[in-house]
């Protein structure tokens, strides 16, 4: 990469950091109104920065830039809390399912059942703890959500173990912390939603989810580290 491509390359995720401050601060202070434009563009730097990290294999690479090209509809929606939250819910879930299917073209999906199995222990704990607090009518779309981003951070975790001692083993830990950062940002999401709103939410809830986005864009091989990684299978 020259230091033109480098330049333009930190230029994205400094936009994307600066953007997702914005959103944060403004959010911390009860102000709605500057989201509109920051919270989008914090999600279009990250897809712009990974859009350049073009020495992966092409299809992990369309698979992970359709996941942010949906989380991004899933922001969006999110601007209005109540009446996108389904749009949103069913945005982000099929984002999810479009990271599983990137994080399988390194490793069969459930290749290592030890992810899985503590994934859907953690799923299951946070269910339990706001399940009395979920309306009738969200029980069903919640439970699907749950169940797609928990496969989807353990199959991260599955391509990282599968990866290991190979030139793919840093790009898959990347997303396998994605993945967990991830999950973690949505379990907040729903304790503040669902239980009970949690001090600095904002904080808590979008420093997380824009670091798991991140993360999983920095999964995929750049140009400069060649196809040689890339196509390097375990």
């Amino acid at each position: 990469m020259n230091a033109t491509s480098m330049l333009a390359s930190r230029g994205w995720l400094v936009l994307a950091a600066a953007a997702a401050a914005v959103t944060i601060g403004t959010q911390m202070v009860g102000l709605r109104e500057p989201a509109f434009v920051a919270k989008p563009l914090a999600t279009i730097a990250i897809f712009a920065w990974a859009l350049g990290r073009a020495g992966d294999l092409g299809s992990r690479r369309r698979f992970v830039l359709l996941g942010l090209v949906l989380s991004l509809a899933g922001d969006v929606a999110l601007l209005w809390p109540r009446e996108g939250f389904i749009t949103g819910l069913v945005a982000f879930l099929l984002a999810h399912l479009a990271y599983i299917v990137a994080f399988t073209r390194g490793s069969a999906f459930a290749a290592r059942r030890a992810p899985l199995a503590a994934y859907a222990a953690i799923a299951g704990v946070v269910l339990a703890l706001l399940w009395p607090h979920i309306g009738a009518g969200l029980r069903v779309p919640v439970l699907a959500y749950v169940a797609c981003l928990a496969a989807m951070a353990a199959q991260a975790a599955v391509w990282a173990i599968v990866s290991r001692g190979t030139p793919l083993a840093p790009y898959a830990r990347r997303a396998a912390i994605g993945g967990a950062l991830f999950m973690t940002s949505d379990a907040l999401l729903a304790i503040d939603k669902f239980a009970q709103p949690l001090p600095a939410a904002p904080l808590l809830i979008l420093a997380t989810y824009w670091t798991a986005q991140a993360l999983i864009a920095a999964s995929l091989v750049p140009r400069d580290a060649g196809a040689r990684a890339a196509l390097t299978s375990p």
